[in-house]
């Protein structure tokens, strides 16, 4: 017999225990299977409901972003917009600032008018003047919509914008005015309220001198101040007034030079600020330091000469060499040039000058109209002419209205004589526009390039702020 079945003789129940627990083992193998497969099914289940639920959720988060919760409208910029005045003055002023935080700069300018009326129904005896008199007003860079307007002045106004104010003052910033008759006041650069307002300490035959200079905080009130030139009897003298009250810090002072404007503040390398003047047949300086006692440019345009003779130069700062120059024969008081920082690290130039001699190949006469220019050193050899104007311009500026998106000329026009009430019009014109539009004026022969061509390519330039 076989060994086995020997051994089941012998041990018939021990041969049953072993089947008994061989089945039982397997018994619980199966069960163990059985259990498993549910958990596995049931886990299964639920990464599948969690995934179509998540998925479920980001549609709907979609969905109502893109359908249901609108989306804030970006206020569109106009390329050109114009504001007139009938029967009105207007004053050598322009300044931007984003007013209404639509991301869009807007404009402030000055004017009167003799028949009174404006949008916001306020009169010069609101403000204590009598009529007519000196409004300010904040025009929308986008559409040219009125934003605020205000008496600010019996006749005219130097002004100084951008000013910073304390937090307890509930302004942000300030544009600060001294009128005629000597009169000094502030007002919320974003609503035109009155901040504060006070006579000034000026001799009675005393002149302003443009422009208004915002000098280092002096009397260490957290605010810049202000610092005020006046001519009096031939004499420059200066005045300092803070930018938080308006009170006059320390005395009067004299400068000791004749009388005259286009005064410049210049700051050093070590942070010192002083007052560069012209006197006599030379340049002056003037600490500003003394008179209280008490970014890196690499070219400047200079306009050397007047009327027939006038010529445009670009300078190099760092070693004086004249990098472009072009004779561009201008009419007494035309406006300063302008420039626009590029992103190629180089500036756009803008300057005015007569139409035919600027090397146009005109024969009509065109005295009479003032033309804008624009030169970019990349062509050294080419100008454009982008627009021509025969209305007397009294101010003009070139701004960048929105971040990397467009540049604007901004041009204030009206009567020459303050006692000759006209039409006067604040316009802004796209630079880009005004590009595409242009005349392309050779100055030098050659150029593989076409007309068509150069206008494409400066009308690509991006431009960037001062900043």
């Amino acid at each position: 017999m076989d060994s086995k079945d020997v051994e089941a003789e012998i041990h018939p129940l021990k041969n049953e225990d072993g089947k008994l627990q061989e089945n039982l083992g397997n018994r619980l193998k199966k069960e163990d299977n059985l259990k498993s497969a549910p958990l596995q099914s049931r886990l299964s289940r639920c990464r599948t409901v969690a995934f179509f639920l998540s998925l479920f959720i980001c549609l709907l988060v979609v969905f109502v972003i893109s359908f249901i919760i609108p989306c804030p409208d970006r206020p569109v910029s106009q390329g050109m917009w114009r504001i007139n005045y009938n029967t009105a003055v207007t004053y050598d002023f322009l300044a931007t600032e984003d007013i209404n935080r639509d991301r869009i700069q807007d404009v402030l300018f000055l004017y009167k008018t003799t028949d009174g009326s404006n949008n916001f129904n306020q009169s010069c005896a609101d403000e204590g003047f009598s009529s007519p008199c000196s409004f300010m007003a904040a025009a929308s860079g986008a559409n040219g919509s009125i934003l605020w307007e205000r008496p600010v002045a019996q006749d005219g106004a130097l002004v100084l914008c951008g000013v910073p104010q304390p937090r307890d003052s509930g302004a942000s910033s300030a544009c600060i005015l001294v009128g005629r008759p000597g009169s000094l006041i502030a007002v919320d650069l974003f609503t035109g309220s009155t901040l504060w307002n006070h006579s000034t300490s000026f001799r009675r035959n005393a002149s302003i001198l443009s422009p208004l200079l915002q000098v280092p905080d002096l009397d260490a009130d957290g605010t810049p101040d202000l610092l005020v030139l006046t001519q009096e009897d031939k004499e420059v003298n200066s005045y300092i007034y803070s930018g938080k009250t308006g009170h006059q810090i320390g005395h009067r002072g004299s400068l000791g030079v004749d009388g005259t404007s286009g005064f410049l503040l210049y700051v050093t390398r070590a942070g010192a600020h002083y007052i560069l003047l012209p006197c006599a047949s030379s340049l002056c300086g003037r600490s500003v330091k003394g008179i209280y006692e008490k970014p890196d440019t690499l070219a400047v345009v200079i306009e050397n000469g007047t009327s027939i003779d006038r010529q445009i130069l670009l300078l190099d700062l760092s070693t004086g060499v004249v990098l472009w120059d072009q004779a561009l024969p201008a009419l007494p008081g035309y406006p300063q040039s302008a420039s626009l920082p590029t992103a190629d690290h180089r500036s756009a130039f803008f300057f005015w000058g007569l139409h035919e001699l600027a090397g146009a190949n005109q024969t009509e006469p065109r005295d009479t109209q003032h033309s804008l220019y624009m030169f970019h050193p990349t062509l050294p050899g080419v100008l454009l002419e982008l627009a021509n104007v025969s209305a007397n311009i009294i101010a003009f500026q070139v701004a960048l209205f929105e971040p990397s998106r467009h540049a604007a000329c901004i041009l204030l026009t009206g009567p020459a004589s303050p006692d000759a009430p006209g039409l006067v019009s604040l316009a802004k014109h796209k630079v880009q526009d005004l590009v595409l539009s242009s005349r392309v004026v050779h100055l030098t022969e050659g150029g593989s390039d076409s007309d068509q061509a150069i206008r494409d390519r400066l009308s690509h330039l991006r431009y960037q702020s001062e900043a």
